[in-house]
């Protein structure tokens, strides 16, 4: 988490494979363009999955206006694979270009990524004050 977000917000990140182990995560994503511009913990992952502890889904997701393509990595708890299907869903329709995103996005990827009520919150209310100041709203 960077220093300029609020407390709240991206409390699994670099902590996703060590609470999804215990458990406590049901749903991890991470993302980067294509070609790539940081590295993914994919390594970090790779034995779990080789091991069927979790489950890994790439996508590929068209580049909008002259844009880079999006490169996303989904890794499940077994038990959780449907989560895979539909975050896939909502990415595929906002990056295909078939509608916008919205906050009810927001906040329905944030429950299928294990974030509680509290932290989704903070994430929304966030991204109002940010689009706020950028004059979007």
């Amino acid at each position: 988490m960077t220093a300029d977000l609020p407390a709240g917000i991206g409390p699994h990140d670099g902590r996703e494979l060590d609470l999804m182990l215990a458990g406590r995560k049901p749903l991890a994503m991470f993302y980067d363009v294509v070609p790539a511009s940081i590295e993914l913990p994919e390594a970090d992952f790779a034995p779990h999955v080789a091991s069927g502890r979790l489950i890994r889904r790439e996508e590929i997701y068209p580049g909008r206006s002259g844009s880079q393509p999006l490169r996303y990595i989904y890794y499940a708890l077994p038990a959780e694979a449907p989560r895979i299907d539909r975050l896939h869903a909502i990415n595929a329709a906002i990056h295909g270009g078939a509608r916008k995103a919205t906050e009810a996005d927001d906040i329905e990827i944030g429950r299928l990524l294990g974030y509680s009520e509290a932290e989704i919150a903070a994430y929304v209310e966030h991204g109002r004050r940010l689009r706020r100041r950028l004059g979007q709203l």
